[in-house]
């Protein structure tokens, strides 16, 4: 399956920044591994591939990825001492009271029956989530964060805590979909109204890093989706 040219951020001999679509996992599914995955994506077409860091399975935008094993070691770095700078865009539930926010809320995965992160004063691990509200709708709002750790769905644990659920994330107590009647109070759904967007809309928008090799900054930015877009688009200004 080739790749479009869109989805190709940035490409060297040391490194590939892939706008990843949702629904692809970074890594081979768990229950079936014969399923698509980034590497058995772009590898018949770029090479052997190390995973730098993951994103969700639903989450698109820009994914980092080695091209040799001294440039993985060099990146795995950069990570592990905080100096990549991650930026994501989430379209969330509510109306946000505040411009900018920082979320220091301590989180610990896997910690109910259906396997979510869980906020965890006692067992958790530091965890910690700068907001800034970038649009402002009738009932939604688009947000910018910027996670300062990466814990296991920290941004989406982090919104559904303070009570701005990720629009489509219904894992964390978001609406499972958005129709264009729901961008429009009192507008009832319509029995054939196609749904604008059915999975979370969060969105990996920037990822900033040294290059590994020459040192040189890199901030590479990944277009929104077409469902993303739309839906955007679609909802009406407060």
């Amino acid at each position: 399956m080739p790749i479009a040219s869109e989805e190709l951020l940035y490409i060297d001999p040391d490194l590939l920044v892939f706008n990843k679509p949702a629904g692809l996992g970074t890594l081979p599914d768990g229950y079936d591994p014969s399923l698509p995955h980034v590497r058995s994506l772009l590898e018949p077409q770029y090479g052997r591939l190390w995973i730098v860091h993951r994103l969700d399975k639903d989450t698109s935008g820009a994914l980092l990825l080695a091209r040799t094993a001294a440039a993985h070691r060099s990146l795995n770095t950069q990570f592990e001492q905080g100096r990549v700078e991650k930026v994501y865009h989430a379209l969330v539930v509510g109306d946000v009271p505040w411009e900018e926010n920082t979320i220091d809320l301590p989180l610990r995965p896997n910690g109910d029956r259906r396997h979510r992160t869980v906020v965890d004063h006692q067992r958790g691990k530091s965890a910690r989530t700068e907001l800034r509200v970038l649009q402002r709708f009738q009932g939604f709002a688009l947000l910018e964060a910027r996670p300062r750790t990466g814990r296991t769905h920290q941004i989406r644990t982090h919104l559904a805590a303070i009570g701005i659920p990720i629009v489509g994330d219904a894992l964390y107590g978001g609406p499972p979909a958005l129709y264009p009647s729901d961008l429009t109070p009192g507008l009832p759904r319509g029995d054939e109204e196609e749904v604008l967007l059915d999975r979370p809309a969060l969105h990996a928008r920037s990822i900033g890093f040294l290059h590994p090799v020459n040192g040189e900054m890199l901030c590479i930015e990944a277009p929104y989706p077409a469902d993303f877009d739309l839906t955007v688009q679609q909802c009406l200004p407060r």
